[in-house]
Parts: structure tokens; C-alpha cells; sequence
């Protein structure tokens, strides 16, 4: 009798375990679910996107259209961090997007980089580009801002050459800036990733990215000092950054 109660309770306890898998699974997804949807990458740069982001045991699925190859990286990226997340299968289309290597490619390129930088953001650049030769107006606040504004266009892949007509305003705002929105991780580690892509000084490095409470810690493998300083300037300068670790090592 003995035995049989002991064999009982077995069968229960894996009925009831069995049971609470999916449980436990289905609460993972819709929370996996909902901090893509909250968090600041969709809720910034792809508010516009039609996008849909479904999970099942850690398995993101996205699915939907966006207007740029840009945003569709930016996307899985940003999911690939979440809490929960095992693996990303990105089905997104790219509607209307343009001809790789054509101008029109290379403006997109160029506005979402500099939409990841504080410096750049603040400073509203336009950008124009014919040929691969980018030209910036708008107004920036000091020359500094200009200055940093035109580096940032110089390096980033495919530019050949930048005309900096920005404008430095005679009367620059100086209220002290207020701290913005917290920026959650995994945006951060997504904006840091492509933002590393898409300069060209950093492109070809292999970089790897982990962000803990916005400190971000970079590691991997550079060519120089100057190439792993470069690095540290380029993340620091990320949305949603307040410390930087660079432990790449120098070949």
C-alpha cells in the first residue's frame, strides 16, 4: 500500500509540475513581450515601425515592416538583450527601403548615428547627401558641438567626404540640461552595438558589449590604443551611457 501511495504522489507532483511549465513559460513571454514594446529603442526610433513581437519559451519572433535595414538590425539587437531572451528570429520586411550604397541609403545611415549620440542629438543636424559627400546644417549650440558633429559624419562608413555648414547659435541655450529618461539596458547595449557598426574606425574591430544599470562594459580585441580610446569616446557618448569599462586588449 505503501508503495503504491508513494508512486501516487509521484505521478501527481510531475502532473502538477508539468502543468506549471508553461505556466512559468507564458509569464516569461508576455513579460519579454511587453519590455520590448516599453522599451526606449522601440518607444524612440521605432515608435513608427509596424512591428510585432511574439515569445514562446524565449524565442522572440518579430515580425512586421520597417522602413530601414538600420531599424530592422536595431530591432533584433535591442529584443537579443532582453531578460528571458534564448534566440531572435527576425522576419521583418523592409518596405520602401533604398538601394544599398545609393545616397539615399547613406542619409539613413548617417541619422541614426547620429540620433545615438547625446552631442549630436542636442546639436539637430541636416543632413544632406550627394555622391557619398554629406553636407551638415542646422545650428549647433557651441563649436565644439559643430566640431564633434562633423567627426561623428566623417567616420561613419560610405562618406566620403563632410561639408560642416552648421551655424554656432550667438545665443546658445544654457539651461542646465536635466537628466532624461532611464534608458533601459538592453536599448543601450543595442544603440552601442550599431552605433560600433556603423563607424567605420570601429567596424572591423571585434567588440564585445554588456550593460549592466547603464555602465557599460566593452571587451574584445583592438589594433591600438588609439582604436580602443576611440571606442571608449564613441560609447561614452551613447544615449543612456553613464560609465564606461574598455577592457579590450591590444593585439
Amino acid at each position: 500500500m505503501k508503495a503504491i501511495y508513494f508512486i501516487s504522489l509521484l505521478a501527481a507532483a510531475a502532473v502538477l509540475l508539468a502543468l506549471s511549465v508553461p505556466a512559468r513559460a507564458s509569464k516569461m513571454d508576455s513579460r519579454i513581450e511587453l519590455a520590448a514594446k516599453q522599451s526606449y529603442v522601440f518607444r524612440t526610433y521605432l515608435q513608427d515601425d509596424d512591428i510585432k513581437v511574439s515569445s514562446l519559451d524565449g524565442v522572440v519572433t518579430l515580425t512586421g515592416s520597417v522602413a530601414e535595414n538600420s531599424r530592422k538590425s536595431l530591432a533584433q539587437e535591442t529584443v537579443a538583450y532582453l531578460p528571458g531572451v534564448k534566440s531572435v528570429e527576425n522576419k521583418l520586411e523592409v518596405v520602401g527601403a533604398p538601394t544599398a550604397d545609393s545616397d539615399a541609403w547613406l542619409s539613413d545611415k548617417l541619422k541614426i548615428t547620429l540620433l545615438f549620440h547625446r552631442s549630436e542629438s542636442v546639436a539637430k543636424a541636416e543632413v544632406e547627401v550627394k555622391d557619398g559627400v554629406v553636407t551638415l546644417r542646422g545650428i549647433a549650440d557651441t563649436q565644439a558641438q559643430k566640431d564633434s558633429t562633423g567627426e561623428c559624419a566623417a567616420d561613419v562608413d560610405g562618406v566620403k567626404a563632410v561639408y560642416n555648414e552648421m551655424t554656432v547659435s550667438e545665443n546658445p541655450d544654457k539651461t542646465p540640461r536635466t537628466v532624461g529618461e532611464k534608458i533601459d539596458d538592453a536599448s543601450i547595449t543595442a544603440q552601442v552595438k550599431m552605433a560600433l557598426l556603423l563607424h567605420r574606425s570601429t567596424s572591423v574591430l571585434d567588440i564585445s558589449v554588456s550593460t549592466r544599470k547603464g555602465a557599460v562594459t566593452v571587451g574584445g580585441k583592438g589594433i591600438s590604443a588609439a582604436a580602443r580610446d576611440l571606442v571608449t569616446k564613441i560609447v561614452s557618448d551613447i544615449n543612456g551611457v553613464k560609465k564606461v569599462k574598455n577592457r579590450m586588449v591590444i593585439e
